[in-house]
């Protein structure tokens, strides 16, 4: 990174707002330009200067190019440095407000999503997965000691085959209503299974209150993945479990139609740093091929 095309692209008011914005939000350019209020073609013109400077980074997902700060040293001293200058600005303030909105309205997309489709959700999954059964490759993973929680519960599948089994207690947060009255009516008859209401984000549960929590085929849905991971972390006790399992990354939008979703899966490298950056020891990475030539991938970590 050249410190002199850092500076020059600094140069401008309107790039030191995405710079500062970008370093809290991941986001595309048609959400930047409700943030920052300008015409697409300005908006475009500001990121390529940012993304040759180095101070930017981007991904592809589908049909959206979503873009973040940088994280490395460099970035992060002249973040610090317009926190200093900026963060106390009414019109950063707003542009953070209006960021959020962003969010806020994907997650509503999210929810609308799964409001539709909750009671075909276990048949779409089956046409996706085919014949592999990823609740008995978790199941293998888990270790009963304590609590069990299963952090994005939706229909409750992974609890009724777990608790066929083994007695411990199970907690299954969802945050969609429409998902957790299809858990209730499949878990009516079990009696060691609690059912929350919460957002991954913040989740609603108490620090350390588990000793194995489960994020199945869920991070794809979430716009800031790093943010359930750091909360999975919280609510662990000192060596509990983690077992997270998501596609690969990959570029088919007919699955993304059929099973939802802000990302298009996650390379192993992104999700790796994600649990690495939070403190969690990564244990192993195992990989299973399933239906239309899609790969999913299964992490454990210990806390």
């Amino acid at each position: 990174m050249e410190l002199i095309k850092c500076f020059k692209a600094l140069s401008d008011n309107t790039r030191l707002r995405l710079l500062y914005v970008l370093q809290q939000y991941e986001l595309n350019v048609n959400e930047i330009v409700l943030v920052v209020d300008m015409i697409q073609s300005g908006v475009s013109r500001h990121l390529k200067i940012l993304l040759d400077s180095g101070l930017l980074t981007s991904r592809r997902d589908g049909s959206f190019t979503y873009y973040f700060a940088a994280k490395n040293d460099t970035t992060r001293s002249l973040i610090q440095l317009l926190e200093k200058n900026l963060g106390h600005k009414d019109i950063t303030r707003r542009d953070l407000e209006k960021s959020r909105e962003m969010i806020k309205i994907r997650q509503y997309r999210t929810k609308r999503f799964f409001r539709h489709i909750a009671p075909q959700w276990d048949r779409l999954k089956k046409e996706v997965f085919g014949n592999f059964d990823l609740n008995s490759m978790i199941k293998e993973k888990v270790i009963f000691n304590g609590n069990v929680a299963d952090l994005g519960c939706g229909t409750g599948e992974l609890i009724e085959r777990l608790s066929k089994e083994i007695s411990h207690n199970f907690i299954g947060i969802d945050y969609s209503p429409e998902m957790l009255e299809q858990a209730r009516l499949r878990l009516s008859g079990i009696n060691n299974a609690e059912l929350r209401l919460g957002e991954l984000e913040h989740l609603p549960m108490k620090n350390e209150e588990i000793d194995t929590a489960i994020m199945n085929m869920v991070l794809h849905h979430i716009s800031q993945p790093e943010l359930p991971i750091a909360e999975a972390y919280r609510v662990l006790k000192p060596e509990g479990l983690f077992i997270l399992s998501d596609f690969q990354k990959h570029d088919q939008k007919n699955i993304n139609e059929i099973m939802g979703g802000s990302w298009f899966g996650f390379e192993k490298e992104k999700i790796k740093t994600w649990l690495t950056d939070t403190g969690f020891h990564l244990r192993t990475i195992d990989s299973y091929p399933v239906n239309h030539g899609l790969t999913i991938n299964v992490f454990t970590a210990q806390k």
